[in-house]
C-alpha cells in the first residue's frame, strides 16, 4: 500500500477529521536531499479535526507524528503539516 494511503488510514482512525488532504510533493524536490525516484519522500498534510481544539501547535504536531507511527515517519524525508481545529 502506498505511504499516502497508509497515512490517510491512520489519520482518519486517530482524529476523524473534517478535512484531510495528503499531497506527495516529492517531485518538487528532485535533486534535493532525501528525494527518491518514484516519490513517497516529501509530503504535505492538511488536516482539520475537533480533536486538535485543546492542543497547542506543538501538541498537534506530536499527535500527528504519534498517530502516523515510527514506521511511516521513518520512511519519509519531509512532512509539512497544516493542522487546524
Amino acid at each position: 500500500m502506498p505511504i499516502a494511503e497508509q497515512m490517510e488510514q491512520k489519520l482518519r482512525e486517530a482524529f476523524a477529521p473534517r478535512t484531510l488532504e495528503i499531497v506527495d510533493d516529492s517531485e518538487q524536490h528532485r535533486g534535493h536531499a532525501g528525494f527518491r525516484e518514484g516519490g513517497e519522500s516529501h509530503f504535505q498534510v492538511r488536516i482539520e479535526a475537533e480533536a486538535f481544539a485543546p492542543m497547542s501547535r506543538i501538541e498537534r504536531h506530536r499527535a500527528v507524528h504519534k498517530a502516523l507511527g515510527g514506521d511511516i515517519v521513518g520512511r519519509i524525508h519531509a512532512l509539512e503539516l497544516k493542522i487546524g481545529a
